[in-house]
């Protein structure tokens, strides 16, 4: 017979068994909203190394520092590897952790040295370029993951290990996802301007005025952490202890998790195919470089303030069906942008404003569905909430890397050509037929892919009730 998992109660700090009784809304107060910002700021931070990367790291590599596209592509990809297998070992990690000090936070803060990271990411020494950059470049960006990793692995385990309910859970989604997009909106709108000479020292002196918000996320993050735990109460995993290799087999195993995962793997692959297109879809397609500020914006706004709007309508149709929603904008949208230039400039602004408000829609359902199936598999004594997370969180790292690298390799067999210090390169006509395609419908097909696996999950009901 299993172990149910402990539960630190609020203010003594003493552990007992999970009960029926212990659930909501019997159990401990609601997460207040103070202690949820400050929880959600940390993701900020998070939105800023998510985006600034996969929105412009490709296009520095191949426009700045001339690293021809394909070893572009994998410079990226391979960092992502070795997240995979990182992150289950940091999820399991992380729940050994918890169980010997009732807390995840030792963790995280390891996290908090990624600024060194970061700023190293976009200072490439003078003269280097061409392979050599892209093995500065794929350095640090391993280096940065892993301490991104340290953060993010305890940090999204959070949601699962307090003691909230159904709804509670994507309340507390709702305010990260407000504070992501907001790290969303600052990098997605401020780094293409700071950087738009296109020389190097640009990409320096971004890295460094974005580093302090990363500092500064992270610290907020852990005092919210404190007190949701204190507030709320805090699930700490049982005694069992297991190998990587069985946790990631139990929750591989596991039919609904399984049907998240993946179809969270093809949703993140698509949106950051999306964001590392963009650079390249204005200035080839639409001729003007400043545009993709301005579709960041148009893309991000949306996202921080739909949020509400998603969690009515989840508690209205559940989020099965808001995520399934949400990911068929996605699509329609990747497609009506098809057409390209004689689409228009306002039309344009437009599509992809519609696509930020499914963005925002795919971020909460997604994640908050997470802890929904980690409480159910609990129930059932098989879940440990550190090893899905970690597993979850390789899956996000695959698709963060699989985005660029498909459409760098689409470029590269299409013969696009690299430049230096930002220069506009003359193209072939079948790069340039690439580079929209792989924009637009090469997205649409993996957006498809997503609901396809979404439709398999099947717990929702059972989660509502």
């Amino acid at each position: 017979m299993s172990t149910p998992p402990r539960t630190i109660g609020p203010g003594d700090g003493t552990p007992h068994a999970t009960t029926a009784a212990d659930a909501p809304p019997s159990g401990p107060a609601a997460p207040r909203a103070r202690h949820l910002s400050l929880y959600a700021a940390g993701s900020v931070g998070m939105g800023l190394w998510v985006t600034v990367p996969g929105l412009l790291l490709l296009y520095f590599l191949t426009q700045t520092l001339g690293v021809p596209p394909f070893l572009a592509g994998t410079t990226l990809l391979l960092p992502k590897i070795i997240d995979i297998v990182v992150h289950p070992l940091l999820g399991s990690l992380s729940d050994r952790q918890a169980r010997r000090t009732s807390h995840r936070r030792t963790m995280l803060t390891w996290g908090l040295l990624l600024p060194v990271a970061w700023i190293a990411l976009f200072s490439v020494p003078a003269g280097i370029t061409g392979s050599t950059a892209a093995w500065w470049v794929g350095g640090c960006y391993v280096a940065g993951n892993l301490l991104f990793a340290c953060f993010q692995v305890p940090y999204l385990t959070t949601p699962s290990d307090l003691r909230i309910g159904y709804h509670e859970r994507t309340r507390v989604f709702v305010f990260r996802m407000a504070f992501l997009t907001l790290g969303l909106l600052v990098a997605g709108v401020s780094a293409p301007v700071l950087v738009a000479s296109g020389d190097r020292s640009a990409y320096t002196r971004m890295a460094l005025l974005l580093a302090g918000p990363l500092l500064l996320s992270g610290l907020l993050a852990l005092t919210g952490i404190r007190r949701l735990t204190e507030t709320c109460g805090s699930r700490v995993p049982d005694r069992r202890t297991h190998s990587v290799l069985h946790d990631v087999k139990a929750a591989w195993r596991d039919r609904d998790y399984r049907a998240l995962l993946l179809s969270y793997l093809f949703t993140g692959t698509t949106t950051h195919l999306f964001l590392a297109a963009l650079p390249f879809y204005t200035q080839y397609e639409l001729g003007d470089r400043t545009l993709t500020a301005v579709l960041m914006g148009a893309f991000l706004v949306p996202a921080t303030l739909v949020g509400p709007v998603w969690l009515r309508l989840s508690r209205a149709i559940g989020k099965q069906r808001g995520l399934l929603l949400a990911q068929g904008v996605f699509l329609t949208g990747s497609l009506a942008l098809l057409p390209g230039r004689s689409l228009g400039t306002v039309l344009t602004t437009a599509v992809v404003a519609l696509m930020g408000a499914a963005f925002a829609g795919l971020q909460l359902f997604a994640f908050s569905m997470l802890p929904d199936v980690v409480a159910a598999a609990e129930e059932r004594g098989l879940a440990q909430a550190g090893a899905y997370t970690g597993v979850w969180t390789a899956t996000e790292a695959t698709g963060t890397a699989t985005g660029p690298y498909a459409y760098a390799a689409l470029l590269a067999a299409a013969g696009f050509v690299s430049g230096t210090d930002g220069h506009t390169t003359p193209q072939p006509s079948t790069a340039l037929t690439a580079l929209l395609w792989g924009f637009t419908a090469l997205p649409a097909v993996l957006m498809a892919l997503a609901l396809f696996f979404q439709r398999r999950y099947t717990l929702d009901r059972e989660a509502a009730a």
